[in-house]
């Protein structure tokens, strides 16, 4: 029986078998269809946005890449002499990432990993959606202190996108009984796989340090770009 729920991962064995226009269908609850090339998974460090690429410089230590994808960002830094892991959910994902070269691979969801600590947990391409909602990300402030060694630090990528509710005349249209705005239902479908419905959040940067400082982090933001998104550096304040 064929799996039909790892849409990336699928897409990503096409790319690899030389499918180059190979794409992910996005789907949100916010906005029309989207596509992600599968080609700009398999970015250079070259091609990589600004942000990313302040982001490699920082990390440190032993780092944790979540949400690896097909590795680009593990690839670059293992390149560098880092100790990287890359940790992603999608069978496809972690074969394509072994295939290529990545050393240490874990097909795992970050709420289940336990038993190992690292210097910096590193979460790009709006990585920090893997929580969901705003108490998902409760969640994971305080499980990543299981995750971080003493002074560890998390770097993550994010959006503010409250522009996606403004009117023509500059004022913004939220439905207050709908909760934070920040959190989206998407679903990703490529052929015949698709994930089904699931939450990601986008959380804007001032509501980002509040719950940081509430569990514990200190919070800088190191990146702001274009269209709101940012690169965030959480820390662990010192005993």
């Amino acid at each position: 029986m064929k799996v039909t729920n790892d849409p990336v991962g699928a897409a990503i064995q096409d790319f690899r078998s030389g499918n180059q226009a190979a794409s992910i269908v996005v789907e949100s609850n916010l906005t029309d269809d989207d596509e992600i090339p599968v080609a700009y998974l398999f970015r250079t460090e070259e091609e990589m946005p600004e942000l990313e690429q302040l982001a490699l410089e920082q990390c440190r230590g032993s780092v944790l890449d979540v949400g690896a994808g097909a590795g680009c960002h593990s690839l670059v830094l293992q390149e560098r002499g880092v100790e990287v892991t890359a940790l992603d959910l999608s069978a496809g994902a972690v074969q394509a990432m072994q295939e290529q070269g990545i050393r240490q691979v874990l097909q795992q969801d970050i709420f289940k990993l336990s038993g190992v600590r690292y210097d910096t947990l590193l979460l790009l391409m709006n990585g920090i959606g893997i929580a969901g909602d705003l108490e998902g990300l409760e969640r994971f402030l305080e499980h990543t202190k299981t995750l971080l060694e003493p002074g560890g630090q998390i770097l993550l990528e994010s959006s503010d996108i409250l522009y996606m509710f403004e009117e023509e005349d500059g004022s913004v249209l939220l439905d207050l009984n709908a909760g934070y705005y920040g959190e989206v239902v998407y679903n990703m479908r490529y052929k015949q796989h698709q994930t089904g419905a699931f939450k990601w959040l986008f959380i804007d940067p001032a509501i980002l340090q509040d719950y940081a400082t509430a569990h514990g982090y200190t919070f800088e933001q190191l990146y702001e770009g274009e269209y709101g998104n940012y690169l965030a550096r959480l820390a662990l304040h010192q005993a």
